[in-house]
């Protein structure tokens, strides 16, 4: 299994410059190589890979960078050639892949060589690039496995993040909890789970709309190419890396909580990008990032050796859990009454319905997995 570390760089101002120079000779040969393609009749990636030792004998500056990390620039290419093809079979309306701009180019590569990590103590150590030399970076994880890649990202707040690839990364063994739950996802409760408890939606994006506007106004009215504008651009930078941080920290630590303490994990399988297209609280649902708690949640599973079940959300919230009865109501109704007796809140009774739901399609046996209802 492959899993992602995020780490953060402290180059010095010369390191930095090298880091500038070689994200600008990745761009620059990626943009080279898109104009050899452009020119092609057919498609043929070993013939353009090939073009960049020309490249090199033309432009001597690119033998400054690791031959590995220009060679990746090709693979970068034909994914993004693949990716566009793909929406073209979705029937999706695409053009044609754009040369690259300075502003739009944030990574470059290490691919199975060049790079050294050397862990001295537990939080600050060295990590070698070829070509670059040793920056310091900060390891707040343990890491358990071989080193694959390593991809060096500059973010638009101007701070540098080393991604490691991390292959065969293994938990340890934890003990079986025998228990299942059943997830509700919404806008007012992030999550209401089968065992009755609920989380409130944090709502990171709304506590931080007052000093997000307040930047945004303070970089509109600055001078464009002026100093005092690249300044203000990273305080907004700023404040969106401080969202994204906040929502990711709940996530993480939420998807954790369910994986440590249940062997059997069920959850709507929710096609976002429709019910933001016909919801009036798309900004919350945008905020709230099902999608990436979802991620979460199955690759976390999958490490763990747990399960971890997707199921069609339909009618989950409307029909009832105790009978079977479809019981419509309007989305203010927040709760759940049926003839035949039950009176819940609306997303316990999904919750029940999603896990009932993902047993049936795993053939589990419902009777130790769900708990009754409390009435």
């Amino acid at each position: 299994m492959l899993l992602t570390y995020k780490f953060r760089m402290y180059p010095s101002k010369e390191q930095e410059q090298k880091l500038f120079f070689v994200l600008d000779k990745c761009r620059f040969t990626y943009n080279k190589l898109l104009e050899i393609l452009n020119k092609q009749k057919e498609i043929n990636q070993s013939e353009i890979q090939a073009a960049i030792p020309k490249l090199k004998e033309q432009y001597p500056e690119l033998n400054e960078i690791y031959s590995k990390t220009l060679q990746y620039e090709c693979y970068r290419l034909f994914s993004n050639l693949r990716a566009l093809s793909r929406l073209k079979k979705n029937g999706k309306n695409i053009g044609c892949l754009r040369f690259k701009g300075k502003d739009w180019f944030k990574t470059f590569t290490y691919n199975q060589s060049g790079f050294v990590l050397e862990i001295k103590n537990k939080k600050y150590n060295k990590l070698h690039l070829s070509k670059i030399g040793s920056l310091s970076i900060r390891t707040h994880r343990i890491i358990n496995g071989e080193i694959k890649q390593v991809q060096i990202k500059k973010e638009c707040s101007g701070k540098w993040f080393a991604l490691l690839c991390i292959h065969n990364m293994k938990e340890k063994p934890r003990v079986k909890t025998n228990k299942s739950i059943g997830l509700d996802l919404g806008t007012i409760n992030f999550i209401y789970d089968s065992d009755g408890n609920h989380i409130d939606h944090p709502m990171f994006l709304n506590k931080s709309l007052k000093r997000l506007a307040t930047e945004q106004r303070k970089l509109f009215k600055k001078k464009k190419g002026s100093n005092n504008r690249t300044k203000q651009k990273i305080k907004v930078a700023n404040v969106h890396e401080t969202i994204c941080n906040q929502r990711n920290d709940f996530l993480h630590k939420l998807s954790r909580k369910y994986v440590n303490n249940y062997d059997f994990v069920a959850a709507e399988d929710l096609d976002v990008r429709n019910i933001i297209k016909e919801s009036y609280t798309a900004r919350n649902i945008m905020d709230a990032s099902w999608s990436n708690f979802l991620q979460m949640l199955k690759y976390k599973a999958e490490s763990a050796g747990i399960s971890f079940v997707k199921v069609n959300p339909r009618d989950t919230t409307s029909k009832c859990y105790k009978c079977g009865t479809i019981v419509k109501k309007p989305l203010y109704e927040r709760i759940h009454k049926c003839a035949c007796g039950l009176e819940i809140d609306r997303d316990y009774n999904a919750a029940l319905n999603i896990l009932k739901l993902g047993l049936d399609k795993t053939c589990m046996p419902l009777e130790a997995a769900i708990k009754q209802p409390m009435n």
